[in-house]
């Protein structure tokens, strides 16, 4: 270890940023907790490290979570149809102990289902998690007891799942540990969180991203693959990538990551393929034979037309306007006056995905919240966020509780569920304009303008570009006046001393 006498006094690592400084909302917030940091507060002395903070603010609102589904614990999953809707506290874990043939001890995708769903209908990672999940479950006692007993062992694993969560995003930007507060708190993020099964797709993409941040594009691949294997969006991912890569000239790394994820992928699923082939397949086939579902706006004209689209329009309708989005998305890589930060891309690809969709769940929005954090790391604009999708939360239960409650009509009628649905639409779409115009104006990203380049892009941090489109090949303007430090590539801004 470096002695003080031998270590330069000018070389120390920079300050992390403390959002009770430059952003307004974090500041009123912290007033809760006896306001912002002192500039003469002594920092790093304390067991309360930023890491350990968010992690456990994070397993706290988890905990509250699983305290708002109680209503239905004892009694809703269970006991007449719409209380789990009217309560908001409806869970697919439950259902599907008995409805997947858990409680059976049929082995998915091998054994075939009694029923309309003939083999489970979820990647095979999730049905991995699912199984042992059924595995840890006693299979004694009442079917309801088992079934009480499968919601909480997953919820346990699904906790662990929302630490790595919480884990990753801190570690990912290291100057900003405190965004994680942003994942932590975020309310549709605990209210969602044990419907399904995606924390841990989820899970295992935010700790790609944090291998990516750490330049290892190896574990990058192997992690997306896995994460692929357990949910489809995180593919998209690779479509960043190379448009990164390629505009600076990192074949290398991307073809690294690429085969990691391809390689990862096959190890989960070829066995399951070559010996269960019609079980495997049954998620890509149920995804394309499904006809227009709740949440998405394919909804609100099937429902307010007497000629309501076809299914295979909508597939094929659905595929033009997300390939168009790409597109667009691609455009906006290569020919922004400076390289995006591969967050922000990232988080449009998914978000496109979703606003284009043909079904929208509520724990959809699980997807986005990581990667929201990591691309617009601004409380307003967050909160505006996650305030829409509590009230699609919402909405699409009451929805629910209305059209099964018969003629007592409890809950939100159609016309209203369809505000419900724009709501969530109009709130991701200000978070895709938000990020839109941090990448067209980088002097209005707060990552960028607190002196980093791209703390999560790996090797693309700080990297020269080879390849431009358009405006990018010309020295870049500053589309609006802005006081903050300018940070070219691979500099960074003059250390604040009054930090």
């Amino acid at each position: 270890m470096p002695s003080a006498e031998t270590t330069p006094q000018g070389v120390r690592e920079p300050e992390p940023v403390r959002p009770t400084r430059e952003d307004p909302v974090a500041a009123a917030g912290s007033e809760l907790i006896g306001g912002p940091i002192g500039r003469r507060a002594l920092l790093g002395t304390s067991w309360w490290t930023p890491l350990r903070v968010v992690v456990l603010v994070a397993i706290g609102m988890f905990a509250l979570g699983l305290i708002q589904k109680a209503p239905c614990y004892d009694g809703g999953w269970f006991f007449g149809a719409s209380s789990q809707y009217t309560h908001a506290c409806y869970s697919d874990i439950p259902h599907l102990y008995q409805g997947r043939g858990f409680a059976d001890g049929l082995v998915p995708y091998f054994d075939k289902l009694p029923g309309d769903m003939d083999y489970l209908e979820y990647p095979v990672l999730t049905g991995v998690f699912m199984e042992v999940a059924a595995w840890l479950t006693p299979g004694s006692g009442s079917i309801q007891l088992q079934e009480q007993v499968y919601w909480f062992v997953n919820a346990g694993m699904l906790m662990i799942c929302a630490a790595v969560i919480a884990v990753c995003v801190v570690r990912t930007q290291r100057r900003r540990p405190w965004d994680g507060l942003l994942v932590a708190l975020a309310p549709a993020f605990a209210l969602t969180a044990t419907i399904n099964w995606d924390l841990l797709a989820v899970a295992l993409t935010a700790a790609a991203m944090l291998m990516w941040s750490r330049s290892r594009p190896l574990a990058f691949g192997v992690l997306l693959g896995l994460a692929t294997a357990a949910k489809l969006y995180p593919v998209f991912l690779l479509g960043p990538l190379f448009l990164l890569c390629w505009r600076a000239g990192k074949w290398r790394d991307f073809f690294t990551a690429a085969g990691g994820a391809v390689v990862a992928w096959l190890a989960v699923n070829l066995p399951v393929m070559i010996f269960a082939f019609d079980g495997w397949s049954k998620f890509y086939t149920f995804s394309q034979e499904r006809g227009v579902d709740f949440g998405s706006f394919w909804l609100i004209w099937a429902q307010n037309t007497t000629s309501p689209p076809s299914t295979t329009f909508v597939n094929n309708a659905a595929t033009v306007l997300v390939l168009l989005c790409f597109l667009g998305i691609a455009a906006l890589a290569l020919m922004a006056p400076r390289r995006p930060r591969f967050a922000q891309l990232a988080f449009l690809v998914v978000a496109a995905f979703i606003l284009t969709n043909k079904v929208y769940s509520p724990q959809y929005v699980l997807w986005l919240v990581p990667l929201a954090v990591l691309a617009r790391p601004k409380w307003r604009d967050f909160l505006i966020w996650q305030a829409c999708e509590v009230a699609y939360f919402l909405g699409i239960w009451m929805y629910l509780a209305y059209t099964t409650s018969g003629d007592a009509h409890k809950g939100l009628p159609t016309h209203g569920y369809h505000w419900a649905i724009a709501v969530h639409l109009l709130g991701t779409l200000y978070l895709c304009a938000m990020v839109v115009r941090d990448v067209l104006m980088p002097e209005r990203d707060v990552v960028r303008r607190s002196g980093d380049d791209d703390p999560s892009g790996g090797v693309l941090d700080g990297a020269e570009d080879v390849f431009v489109l358009g405006a990018a090949a010309r020295p870049p303007r500053h589309a609006a006046q802005f006081e903050g430090p300018q940070v070219e590539w691979g500099s960074r801004a003059p250390e604040d001393s009054s930090l």
